[in-house]
């Protein structure tokens, strides 16, 4: 198959690490504390807690925020509003040394100006002192901003899939019934599962840098760091899962301007499934990526290749995504089955008690107990070259003994996630692992027909193998005549025309979420 040239692996030798600034990330910096946040309930709450301890700038990276939704809705604090706007507005009045930024995708804003009274609140925001919100048109036509970064004077920054908007709130219980799982319009929302990272130090402090870059490519403002923190915003309550790690931050950024492509985070990923040994844990909105799908086949055709276990939402949001996304799902799926000869790979759906499906939206790659990666990329072709997008990922290093506790925490966080999944203790996990020896027994021991639980992915809609195309208009893998995909998104819509189009698909139109 032709590959463009930069869905070339990077050669990595035995035993190198993974992490590799210039080929498979941007930098290397250490964090005294790094925390992953499975959710936004416990996102958001968290967040508002490092907000109040703000000192000189926050700096919102985003590719949608809508400033209705509650950021802890079980605990309200005494004379501070619970909506994201208005607390905003309200901590930039009591500080008024703190700077206040937030940067959007461009094309999110239409999302954000179709809601209500968010119109207001972004004019009350906009006449605040040390509060600026910009629009970022920084990219190539058809690409998207898509990156989710939330940088606190250079001391603590949060990186991850989790937009703050509405849709995302809930718990890692996903009922059925929760009634504060709704739009700030008051009508429900399906579950919703997905994943962040809070990290500190020079780590932190590296993602300053990226944040102020985007906001100086969006705006032409060049901002100064703050200051050396001399506090700590660290939210309290937030256990970090390991402590004095090495981050990677791995980068996708489109060819602009000047600016050169940035392919790191496909690099990682190609990087990260070539060094599997035994198992590849995937949490991923979507599963269409062309380089990803052909580097597993590769794998599932050695007679002792790793196992694959992909978790996916039932299907994407709105029947523009599900365009797009879908079908691409079903050429990879083929292609990937094809190549499984030995039946090492799965692919699963979350669902509720009560059956109802949970929307995933987390982007999470663990590789055996190596390497775990979280971040706001995507398992699609537009994240692998033409969306902006940033992962933090860490790494152990196979027979040292320094990263056997690194090591252990990777393996209990991917414990813990199918344990959330399959309604069951992260013990129960790791013991039936221990007793079948493979990763797919031990989850197809631990699923059940009813209750909370993982159910395979109807794949048979997938076909014949199929030929890998070079990327669909939607989900293309570099930038394109914009014509292209105007012409093909107004041809689908007239042959669509007698379907409801939902409120998601409007708002997501061609981007990758």
């Amino acid at each position: 198959m032709h590959h463009p040239p930069h869905t070339a692996s990077v050669p990595l030798t035995g035993g190198a690490k993974l992490l590799q600034p210039g080929l498979t990330c941007w930098r290397v910096e250490p964090a005294a504390r790094f925390a992953p946040i499975v959710d936004a309930a416990a996102y958001f709450a968290h967040l508002r807690c490092a907000l109040l301890r703000a000192r000189h700038a926050v700096l919102f990276i985003g590719w949608e925020f809508d400033t209705r939704i509650k950021l802890d809705p079980d605990h309200p604090l005494p004379g501070l509003p619970e909506e994201l706007g208005p607390f905003l507005s309200e901590l930039g009045r009591r500080r008024p040394e703190l700077s206040i930024r937030v940067l959007q995708w461009n094309l999110g804003v239409l999302g954000t100006l179709a809601r209500g009274t968010t119109p207001l609140y972004l004019l009350n925001w906009m006449r605040a002192r040390g509060f600026q919100f910009r629009l970022d048109s920084a990219h190539p036509p058809g690409a998207s901003h898509h990156q989710k970064i939330v940088v606190i004077d250079d001391a603590l920054a949060f990186c991850g899939g989790i937009d703050m908007t509405d849709d995302r709130w809930d718990t890692r219980d996903h009922a059925d019934q929760d009634t504060r799982r709704v739009r700030p319009s008051g009508r429900a929302y399906a579950p919703f599962h997905d994943a962040t990272v809070a990290v500190d130090g020079a780590a932190a402090a590296a993602l300053g840098v990226l944040a102020r870059e985007r906001w100086h490519r969006a705006t032409g403002e060049q901002v100064a760091p703050p200051s050396s923190p001399t506090h700590d915003p660290w939210p309290d309550g937030l256990r970090p899962l390991l402590r004095d790690v090495q981050v990677g931050i791995a980068r996708t950024a489109p060819p602009f301007h000047g600016r050169p492509n940035v392919h790191e985070i496909e690099q990682l990923y190609l990087a990260a499934i070539a060094a599997a040994r035994h198992t590849i844990y995937i949490e991923s909105q979507y599963f269409a990526a062309r380089c990803i799908a052909e580097a597993m086949a590769s794998r599932l055709r050695e007679p002792d290749g790793p196992e694959i276990v992909v978790i996916n939402p039932e299907r994407a949001m709105g029947w523009l995504e599900e365009a797009a996304m879908g079908r691409g799902r079903g050429r990879v799926l083929a292609h990937i089955h094809g190549a499984d000869r030995f039946g090492r790979f799965r692919i699963y759906r979350p669902v509720t008690p009560a059956g109802q499906p949970i929307y995933v939206h987390a982007k999470v790659l663990i590789i055996d107990d190596c390497l775990l990666k979280i971040g706001s990329s995507n398992l699609n072709n537009r994240s692998m070259g033409l969306d902006t997008e940033c992962d933090l990922a860490v790494e152990a290093m196979p027979g040292h003994a320094t990263d056997r506790a690194v090591a252990a925490e990777i393996l209990g966080l991917r414990d813990a996630l199918l344990g959330e999944h399959l309604g069951v203790p992260p013990d129960d996990i790791a013991r039936t692992l221990a007793r079948t020896g493979s990763l797919i027994a031990a989850i197809e021991a631990l699923r059940c027909d009813t209750g909370r639980t993982l159910v395979p992915l109807d794949a048979s809609a997938a076909g014949a193998v199929q030929p890998l195309s070079e990327g669909e208009l939607l989900d293309p893998e570099q930038p394109e005549p914009v014509w292209r995909a105007v012409l093909h998104a107004l041809a689908d819509r007239r042959r669509r025309r007698a379907h409801p189009l939902r409120r998601a698909a409007e708002r997501t139109g061609v981007s990758s979420e």
